[in-house]
């Protein structure tokens, strides 16, 4: 009988088994669960677009998602936590148009968001509206803009919170359009809702969700929203590029993202069940009722809009002369 034979034979079948077992553990994931990181606070449309994205990709991993909400600081605490989490696919980010602004927002960061994580997927995109009091005297973008310049620095523009994605749409709008006007902001909605009702601004700037139950009320009036194509809550109104200012485009984004040296595999299995989630047609719906277009994307897409969203909104904080915090 030959012994190192029989040896070598069972030092095969132990290594077999070994690199077996370490290959099923690497297609295991996930194997408990998974903590998405909001930097909003609950009950709003970023929030809620994660809860509902959530559900179904955890049914899809067969795995529980904590939603741990982090508001403030613009979303650096939440962004900081995850890009120093550990890279295993456990800890994800909500990413939004303030990833992108804290770029250029502050002088320093503790992190450099295109480095240190890794976009997983678009979740959805959802319109800024352009809007007046419904007794206001512009019944059309092209009355405001006649009158802007045929007044020029009487014009308030009111938005919410000074870096917000609402205050630099509002700084776009006014440099793209060519217009001196005044943007004034606001601490939230609310206070924003009040000033236009109130006859303190002229024209408000916001996200079309919390503002929505107002235009339908018939308390304010939708002038353009400031995506490429029209709103499905709101097909009558037009977009700012129908509307005569051709080059403003501004739309708010959420998107998922993990820890940069996140594996690939993993990368790969979490963007594919993303999408999976976001083309279910109950996610689908509930994100359609909350006005968020579903935008399931690729790997490459979701890593160039962080990129160009990061470059554009640079350069309206430059030349808007808002001043670093």
């Amino acid at each position: 009988m030959n012994f190192n034979k029989i040896a070598m034979q069972g030092l095969g079948a132990v290594c077999l088994a070994f690199f077996s077992l370490g290959a099923w553990s690497q297609t295991a994931f996930p194997s408990k669960p998974l903590k998405i990181v909001v930097p909003f606070g609950a009950g709003g449309v970023a929030d809620l677009t994660a809860r509902t994205v959530a559900q179904k990709l955890g049914e899809n991993l067969g795995q529980s998602i904590v939603i741990d909400n982090k508001p403030g600081a613009g979303g650096v605490v939440a962004t900081d936590l995850v890009a120093k989490a550990a890279p295993d696919g456990y800890t994800l980010l909500l990413m939004s148009n303030g990833t992108a602004v804290s770029t250029s927002l502050f002088k320093s960061l503790p992190y450099d968001a295109e480095k240190d994580l890794v976009p997983l997927s678009v979740l959805g995109t959802f319109d800024i509206a352009i809007v007046v009091n419904n007794d206001s005297k512009f019944a059309s973008l092209a009355d405001l803009l006649s009158h802007a310049k045929s007044n020029p620095g009487k014009l308030n523009i009111g938005s919410i919170n000074i870096g917000s994605t609402q205050h630099l749409a509002a700084e776009l709008f006014k440099s793209t359009a060519g217009i001196d006007a005044q943007v004034v902001p606001f601490n939230g909605t609310p206070a924003l809702l009040n000033a236009l009702r109130g006859g303190q601004i002229d024209v408000g700037v916001e996200i079309l969700a919390p503002v929505l139950p107002q235009i339908k009320g018939q308390a304010l009036r939708a002038l353009a929203v400031t995506g490429d194509k029209r709103a499905a809550a709101l097909p009558q109104v037009p977009t700012a590029k129908e509307a005569g200012v051709r080059n403003l485009y501004a739309a708010s984004w959420n998107a998922l993202a993990a820890p940069a040296k996140t594996p690939k595999e993993i990368v790969q299995k979490l963007n594919q069940e993303i999408q999976n989630a976001l083309n279910h047609p109950d996610v689908r719906k509930k994100l359609l009722d909350m006005n968020v277009e579903p935008y399931p994307s690729t790997l490459q897409q979701a890593a160039d809009l962080l990129s160009s969203e990061t470059k554009r909104w640079g350069d309206v904080i430059q030349r808007a002369g808002i001043q670093k915090q």
